[in-house]
């Protein structure tokens, strides 16, 4: 079947701006691109005019949480994928921090079964590096390969014992696998629920020191360095995890990572004193430097790529307050917006920079092959509108979750349509179409 998208708005680094462009669609793949006001002849074709709209990549997270299996009622892989292609994102990898833990051939196949027959998007699980995520026992990590995992993770928790995440390292770098390291020293965080900051003192509360992140980052950085493995580093929110990392890539050590838009946009002086619990999340906010040291690391590329942390939980969870409701917040349906409004529409971060970050760069650092618009690649697009101007409302998320530190905030720069290998499975006027 041919498809034409025709009068959309494509970035050029040639034109060093946006230009007007129609690309034609064959069985999935993107065929040919013209450029030019004059739109081609579409006779015969499904054709979808997109004029003022921005066509990208489909967007890529990496580092989501489906909840499936055994935490349906926080999200299912259909409500998932489906807030998924709302927000924009053609590609998702989900952490293995389900019941049962995705630790298992059986685990993987059931997840990659289910996104197939239930799922809007692509969806690339990683495994888990121990048994049940206990950091006792390392998983069959050549099954779970076999299997469909695109790496392995313990996220959730922290991998404490450097002996074991070594053997880890050493076992993925022999299946030229990555490793993907929630960083967190448990015992620096017992108790806490926010970060060592100017809340937590206010409100005399326990909180979560920085070193409890960059004591885990700087471990693993001289392992990945010892083992030669691709080491990738979850949602960094300090300034010291920066700086080794930053440090580690100076020194040629195979080390990656992320930031969530949240960690880009919040600090703990945002929290209300209502002590809402859809602010908290972990790593938690950090300090207004934490946030300057994050922006500035994405800027010169100490750190690669945005992700969501996607983490939704029920609306009862969320309400037993900061000190005893779940860590986490929701993040697909607002990530770009958020950003681009951030970001772009006050001109730190060009369009075209944004955009990298959520595309290609991902695909880059986990050798995918998406995140670009050449002729020959999986028409896997976006469709956003720059100009739509409208309020955050949890109420009307595709995801399960509600749990959203941004409900009320004005935002620029909505995702309108999503496509994935050549289907609409996402529009703004129809909704979700399986």
């Amino acid at each position: 079947m041919t498809t034409w998208i025709i009068n959309a708005s494509r970035w050029s680094a040639e034109a060093g701006g946006l230009e007007v462009a129609h690309v034609r669609i064959e069985e999935g793949i993107i065929a040919e691109w013209r450029t030019g006001e004059a739109a081609p002849d579409t006779s015969g074709a499904e054709t979808i005019d997109a004029r003022g709209k921005l066509i990208s990549p489909g967007l890529i997270d990496m580092h989501v949480h489906l909840r499936e299996p055994g935490f349906e009622y926080k999200e299912t892989i259909a409500s998932g994928t489906e807030s998924a292609a709302k927000g924009g994102f053609t590609v998702i990898a989900p952490m293995p921090n389900t019941r049962p833990v995705m630790d298992t051939q059986e685990t993987i196949s059931l997840v990659l079964d289910k996104a197939k027959t239930e799922g809007v998007v692509r969806v690339l699980p990683y495994a888990a590096i121990t048994k049940n995520e206990l950091g006792r026992e390392l998983t069959d990590f050549p099954a779970l390969k076999e299997a469909g995992a695109i790496g392995f993770t313990d996220d959730g928790v922290g991998v404490q014992n450097a002996q074991m995440m070594k053997n880890a390292m050493a076992l993925a770098k022999s299946l030229d696998m990555p490793v993907i390291a929630h960083c967190e020293d448990d015992t620096l965080v017992e108790g806490a629920a926010v970060t060592e900051g100017e809340f937590a003192r206010k409100h005399g509360l326990k909180g979560i020191p920085n070193e409890s992140e960059a004591i885990h980052v700087g471990r693993d950085i001289l392992l990945s360095e010892a083992t030669g493995v691709h080491y990738h580093v979850c949602h960094v929110s300090t300034e010291q995890s920066i700086r080794l990392i930053r440090l580690g890539k100076s020194v040629g050590v195979n080390v990656t990572s992320e930031v969530c838009p949240h960690h880009l946009i919040l600090s703990d002086e945002d929290i209300p004193d209502s002590m809402d619990a859809n602010w908290k999340m972990n790593p938690p906010l950090r300090t207004p430097k934490d946030v300057e040291a994050c922006i500035q690391a994405l800027e010169d590329g100490t750190i690669d790529i945005i992700v969501t942390d996607h983490a939704p939980h029920s609306e009862e969870e969320k309400a037993r307050g900061m000190e005893r409701a779940p860590f986490g917040i929701v993040g697909f349906e607002t990530a770009f917006p958020l950003l681009y409004t951030k970001f772009v529409r006050t001109g730190r971060w060009s369009l075209d920079f944004l955009l990298r970050r959520m595309t290609s760069d991902p695909a880059r650092v986990f050798r995918l092959p998406y995140g670009t618009l050449e002729q020959g690649a999986p028409a896997d697009l976006t469709l956003i509108d720059l100009e739509n101007e409208r309020e955050v409302d949890p109420a009307t998320f595709l995801t399960k979750g509600r749990n959203t530190p941004f409900a009320g905030w004005k935002l620029y720069g909505w995702p309108s349509m999503t496509m994935v290998g050549g289907k609409v499975v996402w529009t703004e006027e129809n909704g979700i179409n399986r």
